[in-house]
């Protein structure tokens, strides 16, 4: 009875193993039919987070009431800073994409770590600039702030581009961070059943 236990086990173990090496297989076919198509979005980021940085930087108006520059306004130049980070960290991650590794659980998390870190710089810093030129065009009567792009109007439009360009990166590094995640969460699986015990899962009920 021993051994035809012992046996099992060991039949039990090398099919465990199989399913395991027929998974990482798979799992590498799949990452090799999606990597053509991560290495272009994580391309994309750098072309207009570089636009963005070069828009605003040549962003200035003078004219009878004064000169009025990108660097006068934190919101933008924390939006200049912002796009250059981004433009490196893409060109950085695109050509780690590009080349062919083994996957692993440690390189998923760094992924998605990092993915998760610049997604939220670059919305953060979109939004703050968004949130500054809607006050340069519309005032606040609150605190008795006039609108500024009456007068600097060409000044506003170019910052408009800007920050329209960086909520175009901001949708890259979204849909970035949905792909790192579902590849790193994909790497677990879930709990045997067995693991549950055997009255399974109790679910809390909320009153509606």
């Amino acid at each position: 009875m021993s051994k035809m236990a012992e046996e099992k086990a060991v039949g039990a173990a090398g099919a465990a193993d199989a399913a395991q090496q027929q998974q990482l297989a798979a799992s590498e076919a799949a990452a090799a039919r999606v990597r053509p198509v991560e290495t272009l979005l994580r391309a994309a980021p750098l072309g207009l987070c570089v636009a963005a940085m070069a828009v605003m930087l040549k962003d200035q108006q003078t004219n009878e009431y004064g000169t009025v520059a990108y660097s006068n306004l934190g919101g933008f130049k924390y939006l200049v800073y912002a796009n250059g980070l981004c433009a490196a960290y893409s060109l950085v991650t695109a050509f780690y994409t590009a080349v062919p590794r083994p996957a692993t659980v440690s390189r998923s998390w760094v992924v998605f770590l990092l993915d998760q870190v610049f997604t939220y710089l670059i919305l953060a810093a979109g939004a703050a600039a968004a949130e500054l030129l809607y006050l340069a065009y519309n005032g606040d009567k609150e605190v008795t702030w006039s609108e500024a792009c009456g007068v600097f109007g060409s000044f506003c439009r170019q910052a408009g581009t800007s920050v329209g360009i960086t909520f175009g990166s901001v949708l890259c590094f979204i849909l970035l961070s949905l792909i790192s995640s579902y590849r790193l969460f994909s790497a677990y699986e879930a709990p045997p059943s067995s693991a549950l015990g055997n009255k399974g899962v109790e679910i809390a009920a909320y009153p509606r």
